[in-house]
């Protein structure tokens, strides 16, 4: 039944009137039949969810925990969590305890938080292009203007950054808020920043006084080469804010993160978050504790290292085999995306409809840039399918990316 058109005024805020949906998410609701090669969405294999573990893991926090378990917690989270969050951080070098460290519901409350209490209209936030889609609508949606910089095969090119800010020096431009980083396994490109590029960026940060949010999702699923400290374990002013998540290592559906800044952010942070939902899952939380105190995350994340690693592997040789000679993609060493780029005249939006025609998806390029570039270019993920699916979409995508190249001609 269709419903009347209302006949009143709603009344929607001018910043709620700017906001737009996912690109990401819109795509994603064409690809749920069951026919579909999904290369698209950036989710884990549920594969390796640990059901049984948790199943039992829940029993036992019902039963013999239930009376605060089930009841609202503290906004800055379950201490026991904070705590074994702390300490793996520690284990990466850098120094912090538990009351450093808020659980958020998902790195993306993290970085709604963030712009929240960081930003006023027409903030400049500096960010790598392409960038996280979800921080660049969290962003937008408080107004701030981003400001991006490329990418380069070992991270966000500093030295532009550097020159920017020497600039801006010289100008009456007010100064950027922040900078926003994915250093590790870079969503969506897969690409890392070196240690000197990270180092350099600190030195910016702390010579022009900015913050640096540094988002690591992915840093633990590495398949190759060596791990590579992050920025914030070189912080010794306090200046660069941490995002962790367990969604990559652990259950996505518990919405569980961590968000570790110093003392007067956290405070801040807190604050926005009591207003935003009091506190995080306290149920999702003791159970995602205690699979930690038994020992249970590591072999878990081990598990998940091994079936991403294998699916990459698949990626990556179904590309060298079926992909034509224009295309380039980016061949990372852990994450979950690779990111192709096809001649200047190809336009991923305009090829979408005949890639999922022939039952496979992607994520078109240019949603992951502020300024709507990289029109052809996409995210691919292999986290997801499976091995067999990703060699049979990677062969049907390489035969749309031909027909569409042959169809174009060569660029002008």
């Amino acid at each position: 039944m269709e419903h009347p058109k209302p006949t009143f005024e709603l009344g929607f805020s001018y910043r709620a009137l700017k906001m737009k949906a996912s690109v990401i998410r819109e795509l994603l609701k064409l690809t749920h039949r069951k026919e579909i090669i999904s290369l698209a969405g950036g989710l884990p294999s549920p594969a390796v969810f640990p059901q049984k573990q948790v199943a039992e893991i829940a029993a036992e926090v019902s039963l013999t925990h239930g009376e605060v378990a089930l009841q609202y917690g503290s906004t800055e989270g379950y201490t026991p969590l904070r705590d074994a969050v702390a300490e793996r951080m520690r284990s990466k070098g850098i120094d912090v305890t538990g009351k450093d460290v808020v659980i958020t519901h998902g790195s993306q409350q993290g970085l709604d938080l963030l712009s929240k209490v960081f930003l006023d209209p027409h903030d400049t936030i500096i960010a790598e292009a392409p960038s996280y889609v979800g921080a660049l609508s969290s962003f937008h949606a408080f107004e701030g203007k981003v400001l991006s910089f490329p990418l380069e095969p070992d991270g966000l090119d500093v030295e532009a950054v550097d020159k920017y800010m020497r600039c801006l020096e010289e100008s009456d431009e007010k100064k950027p808020k922040f900078i926003y980083t994915v250093p590790t396994f870079n969503n969506p490109a897969g690409i890392t920043m070196s240690e000197a590029k990270r180092k350099r960026l600190l030195e910016i940060a702390n010579e022009f006084n900015l913050i640096i949010i540094e988002d690591n999702p992915y840093g633990e699923l590495r398949y190759s080469g060596d791990d590579i400290p992050p920025i914030k374990s070189w912080d010794t002013e306090g200046r660069v804010v941490y995002l962790g998540t367990f969604s990559k290592i652990f259950a996505p559906g518990f919405r569980l993160a961590w968000l570790s800044a110093e003392p007067r952010i956290l405070k801040k942070i807190v604050i926005a978050k009591q207003s935003a939902d009091l506190c995080s899952n306290t149920f999702g939380q003791e159970i995602t504790s205690r699979f930690i105190e038994k020992g249970m995350l590591e072999p878990h994340i081990e598990k998940i290292r091994n079936l991403y690693s294998k699916n990459c592997v698949a990626m990556l040789e179904s590309l060298d085999l079926h992909f034509p000679k224009e295309a380039h993609w980016t061949k990372p060493d852990g994450g979950m995306f690779i990111w192709v780029t096809l001649p200047e005249n190809i336009n991923a939006q305009e090829m979408f409809p005949k890639a999922l025609a022939r039952n496979v998806a992607y994520v078109v390029g240019h949603c992951f840039f502020p300024d709507d570039a990289g029109h052809n270019t996409l995210r691919l993920n292999f986290s997801h399918a499976t091995e067999d699916k990703i060699r049979s979409g990677i062969k049907t995508l390489g035969d749309v990316i031909k027909a569409e190249i042959a169809e174009k001609g060569p660029v002008q």
